[in-house]
């Protein structure tokens, strides 16, 4: 956007718009799971033995944190990258 031509920054910017992307899907779990829709990766949730009614029915459980901490951690990954 500003004329720059590196291949490094964009690699970084691909990673921190993927960051990104993750921690906004989220940030908008409450929201989407009250209108009974989850947009969480399903094999994630499969792993850890959480359905989708899991999240809709706003279950706190510890395994429903640990898809959460899975996908953030995948966020975190990125930002790695970057660095």
């Amino acid at each position: 956007i500003l004329g720059v031509r590196d291949i490094h920054a964009d690699h970084a910017a691909s990673h921190i718009g993927k960051a990104q992307g993750i921690i906004t899907c989220l940030r908008a779990t409450p929201y989407h799971c009250t209108r009974r829709k989850v947009f969480l990766p399903m094999d994630i949730c499969m792993l850890h033995g959480v359905s989708q009614e899991d999240f809709i029915r706003g279950k706190q459980e510890k395994n429903v944190r640990d898809v959460i901490y899975d996908i953030a951690s995948q966020a975190h990954i990125h930002l790695e990258h970057v660095r």
